[in-house]
């Protein structure tokens, strides 16, 4: 599968809703509890009547009990909104006590997790994030961003 994978100079050339998203995945970054990493992270995801879901993530002194913001609001959106689907995703991050946005990509277990939410509902989601040249990313699915991921398919047979 190729994917098309479109890029931004500024946020200011996104459209206004991907904007909004990145304002409010940039505001959960505010819940971030990341004492460890100091490194705080927002997501926050649409729904397709509109509702947003943030999530930031939370750290742990035993760090594989860490969760990332993408799967705090994913399965936030999940247990609060079980009949919508997810129509797009933005992801940022900045360091502790910074203001301006450092690149973060999604780490691979939250692509995965992103590919599930897409199988389950039946549509692609958006994905919005600063790649590591600055630039604004969009990706027009999980899938794309995880190519030959694992899929219940995987389990059958």
């Amino acid at each position: 599968m190729t994917t098309t994978l479109t890029y931004f100079d500024h946020l200011e050339d996104l459209d206004s809703e991907s904007k909004y998203l990145v304002h409010k995945a940039k505001e959960a970054t505010a819940h971030s509890y990341s004492p460890y990493s100091k490194f705080c992270v927002g997501a926050a995801l649409m729904l397709d009547d509109g509702t947003m879901v943030t999530g930031a993530n939370q750290e742990n002194a035993a760090y594989p009990l860490c969760m990332c913001a993408e799967r705090v609001a994913l399965y936030t959106a999940a247990a609060t909104h079980p009949d919508r689907k997810i129509i797009k995703l933005a992801v940022v991050a900045h360091k502790k006590n910074h203001k301006e946005l450092t690149p973060a990509a999604c780490c691979g277990s939250c692509r995965q997790v992103m590919l599930e939410f897409e199988q389950r509902q039946h549509k692609s989601m958006e994905i919005i994030m600063l790649g590591p040249d600055k630039r604004w990313t969009k990706a027009p699915s999980a899938a794309s961003l995880l190519p030959l991921g694992f899929s219940k398919d995987s389990l059958e047979g």
